[in-house]
């Protein structure tokens, strides 16, 4: 019985030798996923920009977000199981040319309609980065680094939210929104470069299996890559940790951060973009904390889930229930917490990665992808309209996010033990078959 998975200390047989080489392509994949990220959170320092450029409301401007969401979100599926067959490289270029076309688009549109387009635009590229990034990974290194590598993957697209609102926001005070766009746009033709002279799928000698792409295609490899990745309760134990851990702070960052504290917290702008450089840079440092642990005890991974979760209702609660505006130690508090949000929704994919073959882990990861970014989606949504409803009562609107909280908390409970079974028993197998094979 072969599986993906392996325990620490073990390598499988025919598991791909990792290096410098590895470091390199995987670096070329991950260097797209930062500048998709950079692309994707540029609204989050440009929404009241955005209002006032376009003419619109609350809802009108979650819009934008929520479409770029639902794009991104509706293509995981189809983008994991186009990666299963056609490779990573494929998958990356056509996203670059996408995000860059979106970003490009968004830079000189002169209405709501064609920047609502834009962003649709970028989503689809966007949709296309990490799911590839995270097969490169798999192609390219052991599978026992597969919790460390996916998450300073992870660690290195916020690095594009970083630049987000460490740069991106002062060149947009300083020159506008046509230039900032625009020039930010161009980093993805370097990219592109990058992509088409020096990614390879995988390592030579390590070639996915010839079936994979033979006759067994079509709609039946669609209906059983979907099916089998579904079937394994650790696909979805994994997609509903990323539902529940990663949307408190992808809303944060993406859109609503600047304008809570902005206008909720009376803060200027410049206080609230350190603030959110904040949510980036614990975002970093929790993510390697968090790889880390995983990869050393494996058991872990259920306290690192419910600790996020719980740890950022309780912070929430706190920031909305305090009587007018909350204190700066608070709201620091807050900001370090939601930055664990993206790492705790990160063990998603150490949920599915061990309960599914090589050849389905693009359409594994998909899914799995798909459950926070719905909850964002969702989410944002939710808050534009509670904001237009209630007259921008902040703490109405963004309570909606412990509805979200306690039905992703539930399902995860109840697929988790399932997921870890199913997992003990493949890792049992690994074990056997690493005795019998010669290394």
């Amino acid at each position: 019985m072969s599986s993906s998975a392996s325990a620490p200390g073990i390598r499988l047989p025919g598991d791909p030798p990792g290096g410098a080489r590895a470091m390199w392509v995987w670096g070329i994949g991950v260097a797209v996923y930062f500048v998709a990220v950079t692309y994707r959170t540029s609204l989050g320092v440009a929404g009241i920009d955005a209002t006032e450029r376009f003419g619109i409301n609350a809802s009108a401007l979650s819009s934008f977000s929520i479409l770029q969401l639902l794009v991104y979100a509706g293509m995981q599926i189809p983008v994991g199981l186009l990666v299963d067959r056609w490779g990573t490289k494929r998958i990356l270029l056509l996203g670059v040319l996408l995000f860059t076309a979106g970003q490009f688009g968004f830079a000189f549109s002169g209405s709501y309609a064609m920047a609502l387009a834009s962003r649709a635009l970028l989503g689809c590229g966007d949709a296309m980065t990490f799911i590839a990034v995270l097969r490169l990974g798999t192609r390219w290194f052991p599978a026992r680094r597969g919790p460390v590598v996916a998450q300073i993957a992870a660690l290195i697209g916020m690095a594009g939210n970083l630049v987000t609102t460490l740069v991106l926001a002062r060149i947009l005070d300083t020159f506008g929104w046509t230039p900032t766009f625009a020039g930010s746009a161009a980093g993805g033709l370097v990219i592109l470069l990058f992509v088409v002279f020096f990614l390879k799928d995988h390592p030579e000698g390590h070639e996915p299996p010839a079936h994979q792409h033979g006759a067994q295609g079509g709609a039946g490899f669609i209906r059983r890559q979907i099916t089998e990745a579904w079937r394994e309760p650790g696909t979805r134990a994994g997609m509903w940790t990323h539902f529940v851990c990663q949307f408190p702070g992808m809303v944060f960052l993406l859109l609503w951060g600047l304008p809570f504290l902005v206008e909720a917290q009376g803060l200027d702008r410049g206080t609230a973009g350190e603030l959110l450089t904040l949510v980036v840079v614990s975002n970093m440092v929790c993510g390697l904390v968090y790889g880390q642990v995983i990869a050393r005890h494996h058991a872990a991974r259920t306290p690192l889930v419910v600790g996020t979760v719980v740890a950022t209702a309780a912070v929430w609660a706190t920031t909305l229930a305090w009587p007018g505006r909350a204190p700066m130690a608070l709201l620091i508090v807050l900001c370090v917490v939601l930055g664990a949000c993206g790492p705790g929704s990160m063990i998603g994919f150490d949920f599915s990665r061990p309960a599914n073959t090589p050849e389905r882990q693009g359409t594994a990861s998909g899914i799995v992808n798909m459950g926070g970014f719905t909850a964002s989606m969702t989410t944002l949504f939710a808050i534009g309209v509670l904001l237009d409803a209630t007259g921008d009562n902040y703490r109405i609107a963004f309570a909606s996010v412990f509805v979200l909280q306690a039905v992703g908390l539930v399902q995860f409970a109840r697929l988790r033990a399932r997921a870890v079974r199913r997992e003990q028993e493949r890792t049992v197998a690994s074990r056997v078959e690493a005795v019998h094979v010669p290394v």
